[in-house]
């Protein structure tokens, strides 16, 4: 690392500062194009779905043909709209968690089976749940608009239940879950999770 600080410096030194701002700006440029491709590639549908074993084997097969893949309108909601957040701040944060992923995958090979992933499925659902419930289900909220929703069209079971989740403060996710994927046998489902609420940052950033 030091050879390497001593050569730029000794670069630096040499050429005219008009030259060494130029470069800094060229190489500020590429390095942020490459931030900006590959937060855009890293919330695909095609890098989501297919680019590991265990999601291709999976939960992917489990979303083909849900409400959310194909349903009359056409309007598909894919996994980075319900899995990645869509605000920056947010977005930076879920990219930096999702290091863990790329360490379940080469070290520790949690659930690269099947079967290991079935034996994880309760525990991954449960972290799923606990952080929509946190951010009061944002990433649903990105699509679906509570203060656009038109009562009269909706079921009257629908209304009730809606009704409800207002009076009780619930959250989308504490009713819709499962929607995409299967649910695990077993463990607690998003009503019985209690989280602290009172801590969900409310600024148009996050």
């Amino acid at each position: 690392m030091r050879r390497v600080t001593a050569k730029v410096r000794k670069w630096v030194m040499g050429h005219k500062a008009v030259v060494v701002l130029l470069a800094g700006i060229a190489t500020s440029m590429t390095a942020l194009a490459l931030f900006g491709t590959t937060m855009v590639y890293t919330s695909t549908e095609a890098f989501c779905a297919t680019s590991c074993h265990e999601m291709a084997n999976n939960v992917t097969l489990e979303y083909r043909d849900t409400i959310h893949d194909r349903n009359r309108t056409g309007v598909r909601a894919i996994c980075p709209d319900c899995h990645v957040p869509h605000a920056p701040i947010p977005l930076y944060i879920a990219k930096m968690g999702a290091l863990n992923d790329l360490w379940v995958h080469h070290v520790t090979k949690a659930v690269d089976t099947r079967e290991k992933f079935e034996a994880q499925r309760s525990k991954m659902a449960v972290r799923v749940w606990t952080y929509m419930k946190g951010n009061d289900s944002r990433e649903c909220r990105h699509c679906h608009d509570v203060a656009k929703m038109d009562a009269e069209k909706q079921t009257p079971m629908a209304q009730r239940q809606h009704a409800r989740g207002r009076r009780e403060k619930m959250t989308c996710v504490d009713c819709h879950f499962g929607i995409a994927h299967q649910e695990p046998k077993g463990g607690p489902g998003p009503q019985e999770i209690e989280v602290d609420r009172s801590l969900i940052p409310r600024s148009a950033i996050f």
